[in-house]
């Protein structure tokens, strides 16, 4: 659409003009702002209004503010720790310590944290938008900010004095969070407009997924026998389970000489393995979402991740599964990744919009033969998707299913429990 990149410039730009005003402005700077504009606007015939008596005065506070930044000191050294990881939809807090390394004493100081720019770049925003409105790029720059930390005020800092003070802030969406520093500020001494400093502390956190509240689950399927055990749950080769050494009988692989028991006691020494027979469950997440289903894809990784920090996987192993550029499984348990490690990919988990679904199906079925149970998290509920899991079915692998979709599904089997996004919690009751 021909509109589409000039508007884009035009939001860009009205987008930045806001956050430099609300950086450089403190509230009485922004009513004092606003009073320029209606009395210059209502003031404009000087002959039928005074209004434009108000407006040259408020304009000159303004310019006398101004003129005081150059003069106003921001000599601080500042130490802060953003912590590792928060989880969307709650609050965290961390800690900042202020010194002031001036030879006056500082007021009006307040800390602001530096995010990465949050605007989309050209190409996301032709991608997700069809016809070009405000309100949609603002959607699109509220989706880019994963964290909202407040203005933090300070108290007067005496010349070597040093403060340490607790930031409060919210984690919105999931994701890895850049921060570039901290913005340190300090109004004049009108309390209208801040000069500012930027402290450089390059930065992230990562916001693990929203998770709901599970009711006791009952996983499907039964123990299998693991050709290779545990030492094959994430790797390639054709090794058991280590139990111990013995003799070497006639028939036994050389491969499996344990060599420094042979040269110590100058006869064939084997390592000895056992057969593992465990539960192993694929969590699988379907990506396959259209840009208008980006809420419902949101809901699907938040249920994924309520899943992976529930189950229990010091005795079963749990495969991940999942299609991105290209097909992933990541296992967790018995000695693999933690579960909070699958929560860290789940924050990363982007939609997959150049592949069909059938890939992932295949990359299911193709480990059928290990796998104890499934647990699948669907977008939506069509032929395709009922198709992959009567796959399942014909080979004998016990499977729970949750489509989540806006949809009323008509005739779903028994076994499906579809999700409606803004209202999982009630729909998660009934598994």
């Amino acid at each position: 659409m021909a509109l589409k990149r000039p508007s884009y410039f035009v939001f860009r730009f009205v987008t930045g003009v806001t956050y430099w005003a609300n950086r450089r402005f403190t509230a009485a700077g922004a009513l004092v702002l606003s009073g320029i504009v209606i009395t210059g606007a209502v003031g404009i015939d000087t002959t039928q209004s005074v209004a434009y008596q108000a407006f040259g005065l408020l304009a000159s506070l303004v310019v006398v503010a101004v003129l005081c930044l150059p003069f106003l000191s921001t000599r601080v050294n500042v130490e802060r720790i953003l912590p590792r990881m928060a989880t969307a939809g709650k609050s965290f807090t961390y800690r900042v310590r202020v010194s002031n390394s001036g030879t006056a004493a500082m007021d009006g100081l307040s800390l602001r944290e530096d995010f990465a720019d949050p605007r989309p770049t050209h190409d996301a925003y032709n991608a997700a938008i069809g016809i070009p409105t405000y309100r949609k790029w603002k959607r699109l720059v509220g989706a880019n900010q994963l964290a909202h930390v407040p203005e933090r005020p300070l108290p007067a800092l005496a010349p070597g004095a040093t403060l340490e003070v607790e930031i409060e802030a919210q984690a919105l969406k999931r994701g890895v969070a850049h921060s570039h520093g901290l913005i340190v500020g300090r109004a004049d001494p009108l309390g209208l407009v801040k000069a500012l400093a930027r402290v450089p502390q390059r930065s992230n956190f990562t916001v693990l997924p929203r998770r709901y509240t599970l009711p006791p689950l009952t996983l499907p399927g039964s123990r299998r026998y693991q050709p290779g055990g545990v030492t094959l749950a994430t790797s390639v080769g054709d090794s058991e389970e280590f139990v111990g050494l013995r003799d070497y009988r006639p028939g036994d692989p050389l491969q499996r000489i344990h060599w420094k028991s042979f040269a110590r006691t100058a006869r064939p020494i084997v390592k000895e393995y056992q057969d593992e027979y465990f539960e192993r469950h694929a969590l699988v997440l379907d990506t396959f979402a259209a840009v208008r289903d980006e809420r419902a894809f949101e809901e699907a990784v938040s249920i994924a991740a309520s899943f992976a920090y529930t189950i229990d996987t010091r005795e079963c192993l749990l495969d991940l599964m999942f299609i991105g550029p290209e097909a992933y499984t990541y296992t967790a348990g018995r000695g693999q990744m933690q579960a909070g490690n699958l929560l860290e990919i789940l924050a990363g988990i982007q939609p997959c919009r150049d592949k069909p679904f059938s890939v992932l199906g295949n990359a299911v079925v193709a480990r059928r033969g290990a796998l104890t149970g499934c647990i699948c998290v669907l977008l939506g509920w069509d032929e395709e998707r009922a198709g992959f899991l009567r796959q399942l079915q014909s080979h004998g692998i016990a499977f729970r299913a949750i489509a989540v979709t806006r949809e009323p599904v008509a005739n779903a089997p028994a076994w499906l429990v579809t999700v409606e996004p803004g209202k999982v919690q009630e729909g998660l009751a009934r598994l």
